[in-house]
């Protein structure tokens, strides 16, 4: 019941944040900015704004590792290499989309995240999940797809452009590569959640601070917030609901694994919508309600039923396989030692006699 506890707060504090934090992003994204000549602009700084965000992020990840004085980390850098390239690669993808698609229709793709995340974390992340998981995920990506489907709106299929739609299946794809090398982490070394938050954010601000000022991309976002202030105060907003969010979204991810996380993740956008009816009293027709309980149902089965190991859980696992290089707990520490280079201690006993022939 602790554990369940635990994963319905962060699941709520994820679904919270990362609402409101949907609607500020895409008031920033699909607004037009109009100018003292009249001319009409459209957000596109995407690198710098994503670049920004994950340099925050860092910062609130580092002050949470420091006060919650956390184990240290023996994960290998190159895992969390790896994974940040993902990560910032399906992000980028994902807002370049919106360049030629609604919101709608990019938060509807992104609610099949689970599928690929599933495939992969047994792929690449070594997991294993029992047979009710794949179908509690299922229920969930269909009710929230469900929800989310409007029969009754038109839409202009000649201004579809395929480029983004490629855009968000290759955000798909990464976003499962990105979930089973995280997974991987997880089942190899079973690391803090903000130990692995500074990592990968540590990584990717790098990545794209360079990729930024190389593509003149900061320089135009520069321009931006100077010609239309009022983004900074979006951004701020954003910022701050977001790096929240991060926090409650890795400790998810290092306690309950990479697909629980997809699963609430995927949900909140389900919420993001619901909110929206609840505050401008759209119609829901029939058929959403059904995806209401489909989403509801799968959600609260998941919790119950699924298999949602937590890291005290996997470290456990890890002992009882004998792999104590990695992963270790302050209790296992005392047990299994480490040398200053993360490198298991092997303590041989030497066969000693005394006078009285008695070994020891």
């Amino acid at each position: 019941m602790h554990e369940t506890a635990k994963f319905i707060g962060t699941g709520f504090g994820i679904i919270v944040t990362w609402s409101i934090n949907g609607l500020i992003h895409e008031k920033v994204v699909k607004q037009d900015y109009v100018d003292e000549d009249g001319n009409v602009e459209n957000f596109t700084c995407f690198q710098a704004l994503v670049g920004l965000l994950c340099i925050i992020w860092f910062l609130i990840a580092f002050a949470c590792h420091n006060i919650f004085k956390e184990r240290r980390d023996t994960t290998r850098h190159i895992l969390y290499l790896i994974s940040s390239v993902f990560y910032l690669t399906a992000t980028l993808c994902t807002n370049y989309a919106l360049k030629w698609i609604s919101y709608p229709v990019q938060v509807i793709a992104k609610c099949a995240k689970p599928i690929p995340t599933l495939i992969l974390t047994t792929i690449i992340g070594k997991r294993r999940y029992k047979c009710q998981k794949y179908f509690f995920i299922v229920l969930i990506v269909c009710g929230v797809g469900l929800f989310m489907y409007n029969k009754d709106k038109k839409t202009n299929i000649s201004e579809a452009v395929w480029y983004g739609e490629i855009l968000l299946l290759v955000s798909l794809l990464l976003d499962g590569l990105r979930s089973g090398f995280e997974e991987r982490i997880r089942h190899e070394s079973a690391p803090a959640p903000f130990s692995m938050m500074l990592a990968i954010n540590g990584y990717s601000a790098v990545f794209l601070t360079i990729s930024a000022f190389v593509t003149g991309d900061a320089i135009n976002f520069v321009k931006f917030v100077g010609k239309y202030p009022e983004v900074l105060y979006l951004l701020s907003g954003m910022a701050f609901i977001s790096g929240i969010g991060q926090v409650f979204i890795y400790m998810m991810l290092s306690h309950f694994g990479a697909l629980s996380c997809s699963v609430v993740t995927t949900t909140r956008k389900f919420f993001t919508v619901l909110f929206s009816v609840v505050v401008y009293g759209h119609l829901i027709f029939y058929y959403q309600w059904i995806g209401v309980a489909m989403v509801f149902g799968g959600l609260f089965a998941d919790i119950f039923f699924g298999d949602n190991k937590s890291n005290k859980e996997r470290r456990q696992e890890l002992k009882k396989r004998g792999d104590t290089e990695q992963g270790q707990d302050e209790e296992t520490k005392e047990m299994y030692p480490l040398d200053e280079n993360g490198k298991q201690i092997t303590i041989v006993a030497a066969a000693t006699t005394d006078k009285n022939k008695n070994f020891k």
